[in-house]
Order: C-alpha cells, then structure tokens, then sequence
C-alpha cells in the first residue's frame, strides 16, 4: 500500500499535464477550479486531472508536499505552475497555451526520439 505522498508522486511524474482541482473538468465545483480548467482545455491537448473533493488525503497532502495552500494547483512536467491566478494570468499573455502545447508534444509518444 503506497502512501498518499507517493501516489501524488507518481500522478505526478506520470501525467505530463495534470490539475488537481475541486470537482472535474466538465463538473468543477469552485469558481478557481473553473477558471482554471476553462483556461487549460482552451489550450486543446489532453491533460489528466485528481478531483480533491473525492481524495480527502491528497486533499490534505498535496498542500504540504507542493508546498502551495490552495486548489487548484496546475503541474507541467513535474513542475508546479501555480493556481488560478499565475493560471489565469498565464492564459491571457500566451504563456499558458506554448507551455501545454511544447509539455504535450514533448509527451506525445513518451519514448525518445532519435
């Protein structure tokens, strides 16, 4: 049995683009999360997602290990993004979008390529 720290580990390093917001992309259920996964799928590449309200224990971890108090939290290539603001804020100068696409494209066969 792995423990929750290890689960987020491994979500984490597994899933090039992942939101661990409250509720899901089609059923958000906080205006942050909203925001942010609007702003995510605007970029048009596929991306994996932990709905919190249903994890109580990552819930109550990830704050700690990401060292960031708030959900949503946006993580790209292992990297923490932010939340909805440093999201929001990504999405409307650009940034956002370049970072998924470049993350996807890199991710889009997940083998080494030469």
């Amino acid at each position: 049995m792995s423990t929750t720290i290890e689960n987020i580990q491994r979500q984490i390093s597994e899933n090039p683009i992942l939101i661990y917001m409250k509720g899901t992309p089609q059923l958000p259920q906080c205006g942050f999360s909203a925001q942010t996964v609007q702003a995510l799928m605007s970029c048009g590449e596929r991306f994996a997602f932990v709905n919190v309200l249903d994890n109580p224990d990552i819930r109550a971890e990830l704050p700690k290990y990401a060292n960031w108090p708030t959900f949503p939290q946006l993580w790209v290539d292992g990297e923490l993004v932010g939340g909805c603001d440093i999201v929001a804020e990504m999405y409307e100068s650009g940034e956002l979008e370049t970072l998924i696409k470049e993350t996807a494209e890199k991710h889009k066969d997940d083998q080494p390529e030469g």
